[in-house]
């Protein structure tokens, strides 16, 4: 393992072969990945805190002297993905992301479609609902004003199943860890950034892609991840019983098998 500093975000590389590269969610950092390394062992390994998460608080792509003004897009996040890709020498990797990277996936996909080849998008989602976008416009300036704590309690108690709130403790504790220890101007911009998304041409995706969702996900639907499927032409889906927004946490073993048979039917 090697933490690597490209345009001020953190990459951690690990291991050697094909290249996997995998983006969080929001609220979350390249270690919310950790239970599915052993799934990953003859793989390049490429982790990714994006810009405004985790150690990444201070990419450049948050610098107030980009066209943007700090302004996140998808577009600008993608950009950063593909950049981090030719810092590495990663011609061609396999995308994985949680959550609201579910959505950055598909555009560096289509923003750089030589580079990817394959997909696997958890807790996956279109794009938010406007009860989502509301949510999130309201989150930003409240964690702006009194921080992450507010948002962590929120998130930690609705994104979670009832079994797993119930027996996986741990899990519980990660979720609301993860969103404490956020740089508040970091996860503002990001919640922001989640509020005004809107999906990809998806249609012009042409590699595999594979859609793993919970049964009892109340942030990101089943109905979005049947909506995925029907518009990426090489889509499949697969449905968690009782696993909420967090499969990779919540599902170990399931994610685990489901991510390591997908990537060897690639080869």
């Amino acid at each position: 393992m090697a933490i690597q500093w490209i345009d001020k975000m953190a990459v951690d590389v690990e291991g050697e072969g094909e290249a996997v590269v995998m983006l969080h969610g929001l609220g979350g950092s390249m270690n919310v990945w950790a239970p599915l390394m052993p799934a990953l062992r003859n793989y390049k390994v490429i982790r990714i805190d994006t810009p405004g998460a985790g150690r990444s608080n201070n990419a450049y792509a948050l610098s107030d002297s980009t066209p943007h003004k700090g302004r996140l897009t998808l577009d600008v996040v993608a950009q950063c993905v593909i950049d981090i890709c030719r810092t590495l020498g990663v011609q061609q990797a396999h995308l994985v992301g949680h959550s609201l990277s579910t959505i950055v996936c598909p555009y560096v996909a289509v923003k750089a479609p030589k580079l990817v080849k394959s997909m696997a998008l958890f807790a996956s989602l279109l794009q938010p609902s406007q009860g989502m976008r509301d949510v999130m416009n309201g989150r930003a300036p409240a964690v702006r004003e009194r921080g992450t704590f507010e948002a962590a309690t929120a998130v930690s108690s609705a994104a979670l199943s009832t079994s797993t709130k119930e027996a996986q403790p741990v899990t519980v504790a990660y979720v609301r860890e993860s969103i404490m220890g956020q740089d508040p101007e970091g996860y503002a911009r990001n919640c922001l950034l989640l509020a005004e998304a809107t999906p990809t041409t998806l249609e012009n995706i042409k590699c595999p892609t594979l859609l793993v969702t919970g049964d009892e996900d109340g942030v990101t639907p089943l109905s979005g991840a049947r909506e995925l499927k029907a518009r990426i032409p090489q889509a499949r889906l697969e449905v968690l019983n009782k696993c909420g927004h967090w499969p990779i946490l919540e599902r170990v073993d399931d994610c685990r098998r489901l991510l390591r048979d997908f990537l060897i039917y690639q080869r």
